[in-house]
């Protein structure tokens, strides 16, 4: 059995291919290029190295949200695309909840934190009992006070990891009082390897969906969207003071 992995949902961008038993490629960039620059050209290259059909893969695993919106419409519809072109079911993997399977076997409680602007983050609190990833409190998006609060509440000593580390590492240092700590960095960002491994986990499972079936998942309304129910809004309260004069 091999698994297609992808992930663009944040600032990396990554793509693996894993059977049951081994991780056979991985491709990953953190830099500066857009993923519509970068995730089909990384595909070409390990498919390449490891002289694969696309058609003997057995599913497509794609990080399904939330993250950057622009990084999930790349993903989906890459995924979408192949599903469709090859026939293949596609596994929606939470992104939260992949970036906290890069910490698998760790005894403590793991919170990763994606920077979602506007001093929030999407986040969601995770721990390993028997070997398995257990969702403590689901992904969401939530103000950056708001999950330490979570934290401090169980009291429970807590792994940090994801692109919004260092924008509120101070804050978190400065206001944490129980245990913590911050993933190394060949741990701390998405890894379609993990995608692909906890992907695998899903598909045992019978976790998948069709190609047509899948659909990124926001948690948020896009800054479009909100700078337009703002403009609506605004518009709306000028047209009614305008009628009561």
């Amino acid at each position: 059995m091999r698994i297609l992995a992808l992930d663009s949902s944040g600032l990396v961008a990554s793509v693996a291919i894993a059977s049951e038993d081994a991780l056979l490629a991985e491709y990953t960039v953190n830099f500066k290029k857009t993923h519509s620059q970068t995730l089909l050209p990384m595909l070409d290259e390990i498919v390449r190295m490891v002289d694969l059909d696309l058609s003997e893969v057995d599913a497509i695993a794609i990080t399904s949200g939330p993250g950057s919106f622009t990084g999930l419409r790349i993903g989906s519809s890459t995924a979408k695309g192949l599903g469709l072109a090859l026939n293949k079911p596609i596994i929606s993997v939470p992104t939260v909840d992949s970036l906290a399977y890069n910490l698998y076997g760790t005894d403590r409680m793991i919170c990763p934190i994606m920077d979602a602007r506007r001093d929030q983050v999407y986040t969601g609190l995770y721990e390993f009992i028997n070997d398995k990833l257990v969702v403590i409190s689901p992904q969401k998006v939530v103000g950056i006070d708001e999950i330490i609060d979570e934290i401090e509440a169980i009291g429970k000593d807590v792994i940090f990891l994801g692109d919004g580390v260092p924008i509120h590492r101070d804050r978190i240092s400065e206001s944490m009082k129980i245990g913590h700590s911050f993933a190394p960095l060949h741990m701390n960002r998405q890894r379609a390897g993990a995608i692909a491994a906890l992907g695998l986990e899903y598909f045992k499972e019978n976790r998948v969906e069709t190609a047509a079936e899948h659909q990124p998942v926001y948690l948020r309304v896009s800054q479009a969207e909100r700078e337009r129910a703002e403009r609506e809004k605004a518009e709306s309260d000028m047209s009614k003071k305008s009628k009561e004069k």
